[in-house]
C-alpha cells in the first residue's frame, strides 16, 4: 500500500465510520478497486479507526470532560451513571475481541461476507424507523438509557465486528429498537466505542504488531490524517441526522451496495 492508496482509504474510513454504511465494508471494497491484496493484519485498519476515535475525542470533548468531573467526585450521580453504563456496553466486544479475534479477522478477506451483511445492516435500519418510534415515547432511565439497553447496545457492537455490518447502524439502531430516544442514542453509540479502538491500537502498539506490520510507517500516518480530517466532519453530519433523518435512507444506499457486491464479486 502506498501513500495515495493509504490517502484514499483514510479519506473512505472517516467519512463512513459515524454513518450507518460499514467503514470497514467500504475499506474491504476499497481495497479491491485498489487493488489492493488483504495484508494479513488488520494494522492499517486499526490505525484508521483509531483516526477516527480520535475525532470523536474532539467532537464531545465538553461532554466527556464532564463524564470525567463527574466520575472523580467519587459519588454514584448522573456522569457515573452513564459511565458505567457505558462500561456495561463494553463487554460483549471485549468476549469477541478475546475469544474469537482471529475468526473475526478472517472475515475481512471475503466481499461475499461484506455484501450480505450490508444487506443485513440495510434491513436493520429500515425496521429501527418503524419499530422504534412507540417504544421511545415510554422512555424513563437515568441519562435516557438503562442498563438492559446498554446491554443490548452493545451486543449490537459486538455483532458489528463483521464486515459490513456498521457499527453505528448497528448499535444505533438497536438502541432505537430498544426504546432509546434519537438524540441519547447519537451521544451513546460514539461514546461508547473509544475504550474498545483506542485499546486496540495501544496493544498492537505495545504488542509489536505495529512494527511486525507489511504497511509502512508513511502510509499508516496518511491514512490516520486523512480517517482524522474527514471523520471530524462525518462525526457532525451524523449527529444532526440521527436526531433528525430517517435511516432508511441509509437503508437504501446499503441494499444497493450490499446487492452490487454479490453481483459483481
Amino acid at each position: 500500500m502506498d501513500w495515495l492508496e493509504a490517502l484514499i482509504l483514510g479519506l473512505v474510513q472517516g467519512l463512513t465510520e459515524f454513518l450507518p454504511v460499514s467503514s470497514s465494508g467500504h475499506l474491504a471494497i476499497g481495497r479491491e478497486l485498489l487493488g489492493i491484496e488483504a495484508s494479513g493484519d488488520l494494522i492499517f485498519e486499526v490505525t484508521v479507526h483509531a483516526a477516527t476515535v480520535c475525532a470523536t475525542l474532539v467532537v464531545f470533548w465538553k461532554e466527556i470532560w464532564k463524564l470525567l468531573c463527574g466520575l472523580f467526585r467519587f459519588k454514584y450521580n448522573d456522569e457515573t451513571d452513564y459511565i458505567v453504563k457505558i462500561v456495561v456496553s463494553m463487554i460483549p466486544v471485549l468476549v469477541v475481541g478475546v475469544f474469537f479475534k482471529d475468526y473475526v479477522e478472517a472475515l475481512f478477506a471475503s466481499l461475499t461476507v461484506v455484501g450480505v451483511a450490508l444487506l443485513v445492516t440495510a434491513l436493520l435500519l429500515f425496521f429501527s424507523d418503524f419499530a422504534s418510534r412507540k417504544a421511545q415515547e415510554a422512555n424513563s432511565a437515568r441519562n435516557g438509557i438503562s442498563f438492559w439497553q446498554a446491554l443490548a447496545v452493545g451486543l449490537g457492537q459486538a455483532c458489528a465486528v463483521i464486515p459490513g455490518l456498521s457499527r453505528s447502524g448497528t448499535t444505533i439502531s438497536t438502541g432505537l429498537i430498544c426504546g432509546v430516544r434519537r438524540e441519547v442514542m447519537a451521544q451513546f453509540s460514539f461514546l461508547m466505542v473509544l475504550v474498545p479502538i483506542l485499546g486496540e491500537a495501544f496493544l498492537d502498539a505495545v504488542g509489536g504488531d505495529m512494527a511486525a506490520s507489511s504497511i509502512g510507517v508513511l502510509p499508516l500516518a496518511v491514512g490516520f490524517a486523512a480517517a482524522f480530517v474527514s471523520g471530524l466532519f462525518a462525526c457532525k453530519v451524523m449527529i444532526a441526522l440521527v436526531r433528525k433523518a430517517r435511516l432508511s435512507w441509509f437503508a437504501a444506499y446499503c441494499a444497493i451496495v450490499g446487492a452490487l457486491v454479490l453481483i459483481l464479486n
